[in-house]
């Protein structure tokens, strides 16, 4: 069982209340019903989309997603055009 995810605003108020410092994250974590790794999770997600550290952010990912997808269409289409190749100039060659 895949439990649901929060919304995105929950967690971002979560993280801003966290990153205010005025309890300790487990108090937060506590207070919001969540668990300590969950808001820690986020907690460096959200440093990570607000360039305070470095990774990838969503952007990123959804960028290099549709690239990997677009090459292994070219591939694809590329496989597809040799074969075709292979297979025309053999029925060009003299004597069949």
């Amino acid at each position: 069982l895949v439990a649901k995810p929060y919304p995105k605003e929950f967690r971002d108020d979560v993280v801003r209340v966290a990153r205010q410092g005025q309890s300790s994250l487990a108090q937060v974590a506590k207070d919001f019903g969540i668990s300590e790794g969950s808001l820690a999770n986020w907690m460096k997600k959200a440093d990570i989309e607000d360039g305070r550290r470095p990774g990838m952010t969503d952007d990123d990912r959804k960028e290099l997603r549709e690239a990997n997808k677009r090459i292994r269409l070219l591939e694809q289409e590329n496989e597809v055009l040799r074969r075709a190749a292979a297979y025309l100039s053999q029925a060009n060659l003299p004597g069949k």
